[in-house]
Parts: C-alpha cells; sequence; structure tokens
C-alpha cells in the first residue's frame, strides 16, 4: 500500500554526471521511511555496483532490461528494441501492482533517444500511473514532452569531468 495520497513526476536528465545516483538516493531515502521502491533500468545488463548494495534492502526491488553490454545509437536492433518494450512493460505491471510507493525508469530519456521507446510509449505509461505513485524518469536527452509533463525537472550540467582527460569509468564511481 503505498503512502502517499499525491505522487509526482521528476525527470533528472542533463549531460552531467549523477542523474542515476540521485534517483537511487531517493530510492534508499524512502526505504528509511518503509517505502517501497521498484527500479527498472534500461539499456543496463551488467554488474553495476548498486545491484549488489542493493541486493539485501526489503524495500528496493530492481531490475535490469538491457544486453551484456552497453550500445552505441548506430547499434541498436530490433532485440534491443524489444528488450526496452518488455522492460516498459514489465515496469508498468510493477507500477499497476499497488505493491510501489515509487517507481524509477532509469535511462529511460536515452532509451526514448535511442529509439528503443518512443515518447508516446512512455506517456501512455505516466498516464496510467496511479496518482499516489512517485514517479522518476532518468537519462540524458530528455524529451520535451516529458520534461512539460513532469512536476519536478532537474538538469545536471557537466562543468568539468575527468572522461576528458580520458579516463574511463571506474567501478564504485560510475557502475
Amino acid at each position: 500500500m503505498t503512502k502517499f495520497s499525491t505522487g509526482y513526476i521528476h525527470v533528472y536528465t542533463g549531460d552531467g554526471k549523477g542523474k542515476t545516483c540521485a534517483a537511487l538516493g531517493l530510492a534508499l531515502r524512502a526505504s528509511g521511511h518503509g517505502m517501497q521502491t521498484y527500479i527498472g533500468q534500461f539499456m543496463k545488463g551488467t554488474h553495476y555496483g548498486e545491484l549488489e548494495a542493493l541486493k539485501g534492502n526489503p524495500y528496493i526491488t530492481i531490475e535490469q532490461y538491457g544486453g551484456e553490454r552497453c550500445i552505441r545509437k548506430e547499434e541498436v536492433t530490433r532485440e534491443h528494441i524489444d528488450q526496452a518494450l518488455a522492460g516498459l512493460e514489465r515496469a508498468r505491471e510493477e507500477m499497476l501492482s499497488g505493491r510501489y510507493d515509487i517507481v524509477v525508469l532509469d535511462e529511460v530519456n536515452v532509451a526514448i533517444w535511442f529509439g528503443l521507446l518512443t515518447v508516446e510509449e512512455v506517456l501512455e505509461f505516466l498516464e496510467q500511473r496511479p496518482v499516489n505513485v512517485e514517479l522518476i524518469l532518468t537519462g540524458r536527452r530528455a524529451p520535451v514532452e516529458l520534461i512539460v509533463r513532469a512536476d519536478l525537472v532537474t538538469e545536471m550540467i557537466e562543468v568539468k569531468h575527468y572522461y576528458q582527460q580520458g579516463l574511463s569509468a571506474r567501478n564504485g564511481i560510475e557502475r
């Protein structure tokens, strides 16, 4: 049973680091209040530290809807689209189950940008949201339609990043 009388829609977007971390932080904070969070990660199918960290938390469920490796936009196949569509349907089932106070669609904005999902499919998902469920959408390049529909929008701006010096993703920090 959810704990909100009214839930809101958040969008965390932008080229800066911290969108997924913000959503995970919100889930962690909510778990301290006994709230249940469902996190569906689009385009992710490999090991990330949050999978281990959240494994024993009875208030947070996390599932991945992606392949074993990161892909580029030009590498999208029908299989990638099918994974994203199945993930959106899985997240819809969980959102409508009544078990969750918060639902996170991690990297859904990137899934739209890559053409794995359409803006219309995600807007339909938003329209089906029970009024008492808080919904978080993360990822770069959030479509304007989602920004307009959201109640809260945060843009992470990259001011400086060590990737520019050639440093790759590190365990515990970026994955």
